[in-house]
């Protein structure tokens, strides 16, 4: 379980095809201090810990999460945002993130407003009835508020401590983004479902 509020970024320094799998070596400031068999977000996506080695740690990813996530384009030197797993005795800043990706979005703009950014995003209408007005979204495992909600799109309003602490300023029109929805959402329409059925 994660909090979408990020601890550091990462650089991706080595990429391995392994049949449908992809191995990621990443470097970051938290990679030193890590354990094999940790969770970890990536971008938003859960992934365990293998090998710790030179302030360096690796994943893998295999082809169902290669599919559903966009770390199938991720490029050597790609910045990468990181949390670890949430503990139970800290506070819940972000909202609840399981690091479990429902599917990825398109940037379609991004403006600067004088001291913030705006940023507006496509998916796929079927998530639609899981996104609400000023509700939480996982953005690259960011814990971000939306608004201008439609049936196929979202903005977001970034802050300049985000802007600068995390891959955010990477983002341009065409980049592809992790979105998790929020779990109370899923769990919610999933009850409406069962009941209409």
């Amino acid at each position: 379980m994660f909090t979408g509020i990020i601890e550091s970024i990462g650089l991706v320094t080595a990429i391995q095809e392994q049949g449908t799998n992809k191995t990621f070596w990443i470097s970051s400031p938290v990679s030193g201090a890590l354990k094999v068999d940790q969770s970890v977000a990536h971008n938003g996506v859960c992934l365990t810990v293998e090998e710790v080695k030179d302030g360096r740690h690796r994943v893998t990813a295999i082809r169902e999460t290669l599919e559903k996530t966009s770390l199938n384009n991720w490029q050597l030197n790609g910045i990468v945002n990181i949390e670890r797993c949430l503990q139970l005795h800290d506070r819940l800043d972000g909202h609840m993130v399981q690091g479990h990706v429902d599917t990825t979005g398109v940037c379609k703009m991004v403006q600067a407003q004088d001291g913030s950014w705006l940023y507006t995003f496509a998916f796929h209408e079927q998530f639609a009835p899981l996104l609400v007005e000023k509700g939480s979204i996982a953005l690259n495992g960011i814990s971000l508020t939306i608004f201008d909600v439609g049936k196929d799109h979202f903005s977001v309003a970034i802050i300049p401590y985000t802007y600068e602490h995390t891959n955010m300023k990477e983002l341009k029109e065409g980049t592809l983004v992790n979105l998790e929805f929020d779990i109370i959402g899923k769990y919610v329409l999933r009850n409406r479902q069962l009941q209409g059925s």
